[in-house]
This record gives C-alpha cells, sequence and structure tokens, in this order.
C-alpha cells in the first residue's frame, strides 16, 4: 500500500461509490477502502433508492442492478392510540416502468454498485479501516493511515464519506462533535412474507411497491417517525427518533418498533411474517446549520458524514450520490486544468452543492428539527384531535352536520386554545417556508 494515487475514497456506500465511479472513468487512480467485508456490509436493512442521481452516473441501471419494487403509491398516516389518519397518492401504472423511487436491499445493492466501482478502474479493498489523515508540514492532508500493516499511503485528495459518525474527520479535527439532537436513531426489522401475500395485502402487481409513512403517538412523545416498505419478498418495517428524545425519555428504541407493529393499522400488514434481521442505523438530521466544513487542503466531504440528509421527504441516498458525484468532478476539474487539490481549488465542490437541490433543500427546512423538538405536541395531541374529528365527521348518528362542526372545533380550541392554534399552523409555516 505504499503507491501514490490521485484520489482515496474512504467508505462504499452511495456518496464513495459515486465519487470513485466517476474519477476512476475519468482516468484518475483511485483507492475506495472500506471497513466492511464487503460493500453494503454494514446496511443489511431496506432502503428506498432514488433513480435521478443513479441515472446521471449508470443510465442503463434498471436493467441490472438488484432493485426490489418500483415505488408506485405513498402513503401518509397520522396515528393515535389505535386509530389514524391519512392520504394516499398512487402513480399511474404506466410510470412504473420508469420510477423515480424503488426499495433495494443495500447489502445487495452496494455490492453491485461496487462492481460499477471497480469495472471502471478503481481499486476498492473491503475489511480496512482508515484510522487517520495523514498530513504535511503545512498541514495539508496527503492519505491516510489504516490498521493494515504498512498501511499508510499517499494520495492528491481525499473524499472522506464514511457516514453520518464521520469517526475520520472528528479525530482529525476537521469537524466537531455531533450534538444528539443533531442526529437521529432508527430501528428496522427485515420481515419475510410471501410476493403474494405482499401484493394482496398492499393492493399491488409484481414489482410495485408501496411506501407507509407514519407519526403520531407511535413515538411516545418524541420527535420520530415510523415507516414500512414493500420489498420483493419482505417489508422493511422500522422507526426512529432524535437521539436527544431517547435520552431524555429513556424509552428504548425495540420498545417503539414493538408498539409500532402492534398497532391495529399496521399488526394486519404484518401477520405471519418472520423476522430475518435487526438493524440499528444512525441518521444525520442536524439539516443546514449542522453542515460541517465540506473542503480544505487535499479533502472534501460528502454524504452522511456531511449531514446530507432531509428527513422531512425521507431523502438520503439521491443526497448521498449527488454529493459524491459533484465532489468527484470538482477534483476531476481541477485535475484536468493543472490546478493543485486545495482548498481554494476545491471550494468550487461547494458552489456545486449550493446550485443543486442538496443545500437549497436543507437550507429550506433548516428551522424544523429545533420547531419540533421544542414543540412535541405535534405527536401528541394532534395525532389524537385529528382521529378524532374523523371520527365525528364520518360517523353517521343522526346528530347534524352543523352540531358535529362546533364539536370539532371546540375539541380543537379545548386542546391548544386558539392563540396555540394559531401560534402552530404560524410556526409551521415558518419553518417550512
Amino acid at each position: 500500500m505504499s503507491e501514490h494515487f490521485d484520489a482515496i475514497v474512504v467508505g462504499a456506500g452511495p456518496a464513495g461509490n459515486s465519487a470513485a465511479l466517476v474519477m476512476a472513468r475519468a482516468g484518475l487512480s483511485v483507492l475506495q477502502i472500506e471497513r466492511g467485508e464487503y460493500p453494503g456490509a454494514k446496511n443489511v436493512q431496506g432502503a428506498i433508492l432514488y433513480a435521478d442521481p443513479l441515472e446521471k452516473l449508470i443510465p442503463e441501471f434498471r436493467e441490472e442492478a438488484p432493485l426490489e419494487r418500483q415505488v408506485l403509491e405513498q402513503r401518509l398516516w397520522m396515528l393515535d392510540d389505535d386509530a389514524y389518519v391519512g392520504t394516499h397518492y398512487r402513480a399511474p401504472d404506466a410510470n412504473v416502468a420508469k420510477a423515480s423511487r424503488y426499495t433495494i436491499i443495500r447489502a445487495k445493492f452496494d455490492q453491485w454498485f461496487s462492481s460499477k466501482v471497480r469495472e471502471a478502474g478503481a481499486l476498492v479493498i473491503c475489511e480496512t479501516t482508515v484510522t487517520d489523515l495523514l498530513r504535511d508540514a503545512e498541514g495539508r492532508v496527503t492519505g491516510v493511515a489504516t490498521d493494515r500493516a504498512d498501511g499508510e499511503v499517499t494520495a492528491d485528495v481525499v473524499v472522506l464519506a464514511d457516514g453520518v459518525n464521520a469517526l475520520l474527520g472528528r479525530r482529525a479535527g476537521l469537524r466537531r462533535e455531533l450534538k444528539p439532537s443533531e442526529v437521529a436513531l432508527a430501528v428496522k426489522e427485515t420481515m419475510f412474507l410471501s410476493e403474494d401475500t405482499i401484493n394482496q395485502r398492499f393492493n399491488l402487481k409484481n414489482g410495485q411497491g408501496v411506501v407507509i409513512e407514519a407519526a403520531g403517538t407511535i413515538t411516545a412523545g418524541m420527535a420520530g417517525t415510523g415507516f414500512i416498505y414493500t420489498n420483493e419478498d419482505s417489508l422493511s418495517v422500522g422507526i426512529g427518533c432524535m437521539v436527544s428524545d431517547f435520552a431524555e425519555s429513556r424509552v428504548r428504541p425495540h420498545f417503539l418498533l414493538e408498539r409500532f407493529k402492534q398497532h391495529p393499522a399496521i399488526a394486519p400488514l404484518l401477520a405471519g411474517a418472520e423476522i430475518r434481521e435487526y438493524a440499528a442505523h444512525m441518521i444525520p438530521e442536524g439539516y443546514y446549520d449542522a453542515i460541517p466544513q465540506l473542503y480544505g487542503d487535499g479533502w472534501v466531504v460528502a454524504g452522511d458524514a456531511a449531514q446530507f440528509v432531509n428527513s422531512i421527504h425521507r431523502e438520503g441516498s439521491n443526497m448521498a450520490m449527488t454529493s459524491g458525484r459533484l465532489a468527484a468532478e470538482t477534483v476531476v476539474a481541477a485535475k484536468a486544468a493543472g490546478k493543485p487539490l486545495t482548498a481554494k481549488t476545491l471550494k468550487a465542490y461547494r458552489k456545486a452543492l449550493e446550485d443543486s437541490f442538496v443545500l437549497s433543500d436543507l437550507k429550506k427546512y433548516r428551522r424544523l428539527p429545533r420547531l419540533l423538538e421544542g414543540n412535541k405536541h405535534f405527536f401528541t395531541d394532534y395525532p389524537k384531535l385529528l382521529t378524532r374529528a374523523a371520527d365525528t365527521w364520518f360517523r353517521v348518528d343522526g346528530t347534524p352536520k352543523r352540531q358535529k362542526e362546533r364539536e370539532i372545533a371546540g375539541t380543537f380550541r379545548e386542546t391548544r386554545r386558539l392563540r396555540g392554534l394559531v401560534g402552530d399552523m404560524l410556526k409551521l409555516g415558518r419553518a417550512w417556508r
């Protein structure tokens, strides 16, 4: 490992694979280092893949990637203890041939993505941990140290795509420690059901998929959401909340997951399913204000390590692949122009992110985390009010409709008061904008 490379990529997730692929295709010598036994070994759960950023890298991916189902239908549910209100959007069947979202199993997908990186000419080494960054006398990053014997290797630039914990960047002093209020903990189970059973329960045909996202009292007064993703012959079922809330409430994540699975609206969908895998995963949710320095002399950071997750829209893989691609394109352009890979040159990466949806979306929702963290009644009072209102309105019991309207309005005013209702809507509107 004494060879010098044009670039070293740390991590073989969506961000790292995208960066390595673009640079290798451009003719750069690329070393990619992954600590897992194989790419995706640390990500055994199901996930959502967004097609647009992958299509920019591999236009023909639909013909060969290990995709589970095309997401045909999106369901958004607000649950109280024993009921829910919600909305569905189901796309025309014609849209499925070229869907914008797919469910995947990361262990399968990441290995396929990595095979494309290898085909492009990058050297991919697994079961190797990067322990530190190498620097010269001026502090410029010049490579990495690994846990292998004689494991120091040099490069012109290091792409840090090592995930939400970003241990390498923290050890090297490139970023601060994450606050508990900036990261969520999600727990997931992969539950196996036959393909036919999934199709029947979710009103699907072969290859079609449904995503259910739920909020409400299922998170026991904490800010968080639950979800169900339909895979080919399994369901990915999970729930996540902020680490700060888990620490304060002392509620165990597995308790929340079991409670979610036993909800009257959820349990029938899971009946008879066999649990095969259980996984926990940290998710960066600090939004724009938690983004660390993204570049420096000889280094850039991408994906989860850069806090690029939009939890409001459940988007992460698209931001990871986009940031990895833009980081790589910045390096390739600088190399082609004969420029040194300094902070001055790599500053173009930040500009490219600002011109993309990545920083635009994170900036748009930058106020929401603090709003939800400080106003837990959005997860307690409002789910109960909404389900109670729906029960009152749809119950046919001889009560005049005007009287029902007065009862619903009175329940809202009694619970939140008029000032509280107006204040909640104003705060939510400002944060959403």
